[in-house]
């Protein structure tokens, strides 16, 4: 990898890093938790309308 990937790689997880910290502190912290608890129940509600179709081809097929 070049000098200016492991740049850029370093500066976006610092910046992410910090911008977790910031949510998660003071007030933001609660306001964070609700969002996060809301986006979790939301995906596993969807995960659970997805069915999972399983196919059994149980023949061999000789080509």
């Amino acid at each position: 990898m070049s000098k200016t990937s492991k740049l850029t790689i370093g500066v976006s997880v610092a910046s992410g890093a910090l911008l977790a910290a910031w949510l998660l502190t003071g007030t933001r912290k609660e306001a964070t938790k609700k969002i996060i608890s809301k986006s979790t129940s939301t995906l596993k509600g969807s995960m659970k309308k997805v069915s999972n179709k399983v196919y059994d081809d149980s023949e061999v097929h000789y080509v």
